[in-house]
């Protein structure tokens, strides 16, 4: 890699191969016929990989992977539901706020930034508050890495006859879902992450029975996936100009996730790339923000050098001249740094990553090693 190329260790976007970005290089009439066939390519394998088929709608959307989750909660929580927000990271608190600004009444359950939700709580949180309707849970909360034990918090949310509502937008693709096991109404993830495609496209995996029955929901025209869905099942075309570049590069980068193994193998690979990545960090005296029984191999959070010689950035700056790019800390309550796991790199890129990073704290004098 180039300097003018570089290596994207972030959580989305991130390094895609050679042949996804080529697919970008043809351009896509929206209503032709074969933009369409592709379209409905693309959401049959991506239901296959959640195994949700005879149980779930996948409906594409315009926009980043917030789009996406805006356009579930407004389209399938009803104008007079409550959502128990469960929050452990930024993303949790931005369910929040996008309950707050669509006018769901909602309550949150916070716990510390590296603890996970639990079933216990979720349990005890709907025993207390009856008009609770549906919970929305963060799978992988980016902004550290931890994993919430989504299987768990699932069955007791079905055992209380509630709704769950799933981000999982740095988890799908790398971490098994399966909707005939993990009972939810909406998981939603984007083109951008674990499948190696290219930012623009959300997509939600609803329910067939919640989805028929979120006719006027919606507060947005755009964003109303009831209308979307139905468009999209009589036309087979998009209700408005889709984003078709991308729609290709993900379903080139499908055909990829499919020949390097599917989720299995691309899970192995992220895991691989994280233990690296721990092990050689660990070796520079830098260490993780999460125990590793709830660290997702998705993104590390590490701590910051406390020599007052490291300044965020500068380090990003030079690993940046390195060619690699790596993402600020979003701790409130710690200085740290983040690097990401998934992408289309490797352990060798792992492991060549890491001694960028080390060679940039000695030259900053923060590391005499």
């Amino acid at each position: 890699m180039s300097t003018a190329e570089p290596t994207l260790l972030t959580p989305g976007p991130l390094t895609t191969s050679r042949r996804t970005r080529q697919a970008m290089m043809v351009d896509w009439g929206s209503w032709d016929d074969r933009f369409n066939q592709l379209t409905a390519s693309l959401c049959e394998q991506l239901l296959a990989i959640v195994n949700g088929a005879d149980s779930h709608h996948c409906v594409p959307l315009q926009g980043s992977g917030t789009f996406a989750v805006e356009a579930a909660i407004g389209t399938l929580v009803p104008r007079d539901g409550k959502v128990l927000v469960l929050i452990n990271g930024a993303y949790g608190k931005r369910l929040a706020n996008i309950c707050e600004v669509l006018g769901r009444s909602f309550s949150t359950f916070e716990t510390a930034e590296d603890e996970p939700s639990s079933a216990a709580d979720v349990d005890r949180l709907l025993r207390a508050d009856a008009s609770i309707t549906h919970v929305a849970l963060i799978h992988c909360e980016t902004s550290t890495g931890i994993l919430n034990p989504l299987a768990d918090i699932a069955h007791v949310i079905a055992q209380h006859g509630k709704h769950l509502i799933i981000d999982a937008m740095s988890s799908f693709g790398a971490l098994p879902i399966d909707a005939q096991q993990v009972p939810f109404d909406a998981l939603i993830a984007a083109s951008g992450k674990c499948l190696e495609g290219v930012p623009g496209m959300g997509f939600v995996f609803a329910r067939k029975e919640t989805l028929a029955n979120a006719a006027g929901n919606s507060h947005s025209l755009a964003m109303d996936l009831f209308d979307q869905h139905a468009y999209m099942a009589k036309t087979g075309q998009w209700r408005f100009t889709p984003p078709t570049h991308v729609v290709a590069a993900l379903h080139e980068a499908l055909l990829q996730y499919d020949e390097e193994g599917g989720l299995p193998a691309r899970y192995q690979r992220y895991a691989n790339n994280c233990q690296v990545l721990l092990d050689d960090m660990a070796k520079l005296g830098l260490r993780s923000f999460l125990p590793t029984a709830i660290q997702a191999p998705i993104i590390v959070t590490f701590h910051a050098p406390k020599d007052p010689r490291y300044q965020f950035k500068e380090f990003y700056e030079r690993v940046k001249a390195k060619g690699y790019i790596l993402y600020p800390g979003k701790l409130t309550q710690a200085e740290t740094f983040r690097v990401g796991c998934i992408g289309h790199v490797n352990q060798a890129e792992m492991h060549a990553a890491v001694a960028a990073v080390a060679e940039v704290l000695r030259e900053m004098e923060v590391l005499d090693i």
